[in-house]
């Protein structure tokens, strides 16, 4: 092998080494079976979210994740595998929740485990995640939550109003 492609090699896992450095959720999955209609929704569906996924060799994730100095994953490294991640702190359930969609949709898709800040995940611990509202689920629903009393108030005042028109 030449120096160039060796060095092409090792900066791609370098390159890959930085990005899961700062990834706050990552999650190991395995595709063998999606069709490329399948691998293109769920590549767009990720993007979409800020959701990055890659896909390369065994050898080269265990070298990046051992650079980046996360351990615990290596057994999930076995055939063919995608890594899904995201650096966005405000929202790493988004991961798990698309790739759980995917997952319930199609039987060849599975998550073989991952990491949440900093934390090995199971595959349960995962699916779990996955069943939390996002950021943005859960902010409406606070606002709900906030507008009811007000709702509630509007109703009485309106009600009140009614009886005395009669």
């Amino acid at each position: 092998m030449s120096k160039a492609a060796i060095a092409a090699k090792e900066k791609l896992v370098n390159d890959f080494a930085e990005e899961l450095k700062t990834a706050k959720a990552i999650l190991v999955i395995d595709y063998l079976g999606l069709t490329v209609d399948q691998v293109t929704n769920l590549r767009k569906d990720l993007r979409d979210s800020n959701v990055k996924m890659k896909v390369m060799k065994n050898t080269y994730l265990r070298r990046a994740a051992e650079k980046a100095g996360i351990e615990g994953l290596e057994d999930t490294f076995v055939g063919p595998t995608a890594i899904v991640y995201t650096d966005d702190a405000d929202d790493i359930t988004e991961p798990a929740r698309i790739v759980s969609k995917y997952e319930d949709d199609i039987d060849v898709l599975s998550i073989k485990g991952g990491m949440l800040e900093g934390k090995v995940a199971s595959q349960d611990e995962i699916k779990k995640l996955a069943s939390i509202p996002g950021r943005e689920g859960l902010l409406s629903m606070l606002l709900s939550v906030l507008q009811a009393p007000v709702r509630n108030v509007a109703y009485a005042v309106k009600a009140v109003a009614d009886s005395k028109d009669e």
